[in-house]
């Protein structure tokens, strides 16, 4: 799917130099998680031994998120087999498969009454499917038991495996996500497991084997990247047929990984959200504190929504 003609974007004014933490900008200063239903999920996790990608990566969303009881459940166990420059998941030898895991994320999303659930997982590269068949049997005992609630995934690459790709689209997913996360230029230092071309093609043969799964990517802003090199980034997922996208700015975990190259102003977030829609994506979230599952269930209402307008 050939992405439309638009005017591309000047390039913004130079960005105010990344710094550390100390000298963040006011808008990514978030109040410290504690509440009430915070609390409560964080013991609910730890009693059905689930991990959640909120607590794992960081995300300065979690009190947030957590305080209106979504959360992004993390699959297939908390130590991931590739070891990406900017995530903070751990990486190393992964524990042997939880066949029992599909049931306890299933008693989790219906002891939060969820009304849309997302679910993601580090690599599995020592398995040979990628763990594709445990990411199944969490959507079917979810569909067995709540029917009502939509889900939505976030898969790895799976090395560019077509059968494990096959194996979650059977599955039907609402929304299927695979997050690009980076410009081609610096996936060889940023994400050395991974492959650009490799990313794009897995949205594209998964709009091929189900042409009504809604696709979705994301990406990282901060990286290292130019301004022109993020517009063709958001060029290439709109022309495999991705349907949601999401931007947001990177937040180094630790001094071990990735500096940050730059902050990205909310007003530059805002005129990459218009560049997107100008381009056709039915949903752009775009701001600085945006991860890839941040008001998911806002982000399906709104892509079926612009669905509507133009059907």
């Amino acid at each position: 799917m050939a992405a439309p003609l638009v005017q591309i974007m000047p390039p913004p004014p130079p960005a105010p130099a990344a710094g550390d933490s100390a000298r963040k900008p006011s808008w990514l200063k978030v109040k410290a998680p504690g509440g009430p239903n915070y609390l409560t999920l964080k013991h609910m996790m730890r009693d059905l031994r689930l991990h959640t990608v909120c607590e794992e990566a960081h995300c300065p969303n979690i009190g947030e998120c957590w305080e209106h009881r979504a959360a992004t459940f993390m699959i297939l166990g908390d130590v991931c087999t590739r070891n990406c420059a900017y995530c903070a998941v751990a990486h190393g030898t992964p524990a042997p498969l939880d066949a029992g895991e599909p049931q306890r994320l299933a008693d989790a999303v219906a002891q939060m009454g969820l009304k849309h659930v997302v679910i993601t997982s580090v690599d599995r590269d020592d398995l040979p499917n990628g763990g594709a068949e445990i990411f199944a049997a969490c959507i079917a005992e979810i569909r067995r038991r709540l029917p009502a609630t939509s889900i939505e995934v976030l898969i790895p690459d799976f090395k560019g495996n077509p059968e494990a790709l096959r194996i979650i689209v059977a599955a039907r997913p609402d929304i299927l996500n695979h997050n690009l996360e980076t410009i081609a230029r610096l996936y060889r230092i940023a994400r050395p497991g991974g492959r650009y071309t490799r990313a794009l093609e897995l949205l594209r043969t998964a709009k091929e084997m189900n042409p009504d799964l809604r696709t979705k990517s994301g990406l990282i802003c901060g990286l290292g990247e130019e301004w022109d090199e993020l517009l063709v980034a958001i060029r290439d997922l709109r022309a495999q047929g991705v349907d949601i996208i999401t931007l947001g700015q990177y937040l180094r975990p630790s001094e071990q990984h990735l500096p940050i190259a730059r902050w990205y102003t909310p007003d530059e977030f805002a005129d990459l959200k218009r560049y997107g829609m100008s381009l056709g994506f039915r949903h752009v979230e775009s701001g600085p504190l945006v991860r890839s599952s941040y008001h998911a269930w806002e982000q399906v209402e709104a892509a079926e929504a612009a669905e509507a307008a133009t059907s």
